[in-house]
């Protein structure tokens, strides 16, 4: 029995990563990839937790001996998902959320075609602005380039198999846990998870 290996992509300040956190709040079947990357780390994150922090000199050694299931380099910085880790989880029976860029989802579908994949967007481009400026993280510039990047980012929306808007967080959360609850029902992997029942009601 394997688990299910969910993709979920957004542009920045879409709100993806608040919806994964709340998310493993309420779905314990799920276990959240921590990636690795060279940036530095932000105020609050903790290194094995949000991200392995690792220098760049690490990741290319990583990447050269092909640990990274996915890999891509964002405003400067490197990040891959850890493919080892991955195929255990899976292995286990747990599901895995792959928390990743539009190009690290296309490689992943290159290497897992049953991923699931799910796109989250915002409201309107006002509310990602405002999202963006919100978090004082970034200059004015910075936000520029991070807007005009959202559009490349929504470009690829329909490479996705689920949308979700997020406007209202607690809905996002609903539709969120929705798609993975399903995805556990389909058929192949229910007639694999309850053989055993499926064998004692037909006799």
């Amino acid at each position: 029995m394997s688990g299910n290996l969910f993709i979920v992509s957004a542009p920045s300040g879409a709100g993806k990563t608040s919806l994964v956190t709340a998310l493993l709040d309420i779905n314990k079947q799920i276990d959240l990839s921590v990636s690795y990357t060279t940036r530095a780390p932000r105020p609050g994150e903790t290194d094995g937790v949000d991200y392995h922090f690792v220098t760049r000199e690490k990741f290319t050694q990583m990447a050269q001996h092909g640990d990274f299931l996915e890999s891509a380099e964002v405003y400067g910085n490197l990040y891959g998902t850890s493919q080892s880790w991955i195929s255990q989880e899976n292995g286990k029976g747990r599901d895995v959320l792959l928390e990743i860029d539009w190009q690290g989802a296309a490689q992943v579908r290159n290497k897992f075609p049953d991923s699931i994949g799910i796109f989250i967007l915002p409201p309107s481009l006002a509310a990602l602005e405002s999202r963006l400026t919100g978090r004082k993280q970034d200059s004015a510039e910075i936000i520029t380039q991070r807007l005009q990047a959202a559009r490349e980012d929504i470009s690829h929306v329909a490479e996705f198999d689920y949308v979700i808007i997020n406007d209202k967080l607690d809905e996002a959360l609903q539709q969120l846990n929705a798609v993975v609850i399903a995805a556990g029902l389909r058929r192949n992997r229910q007639l694999t998870r309850q053989a055993n029942l499926i064998n004692q009601l037909q006799k």
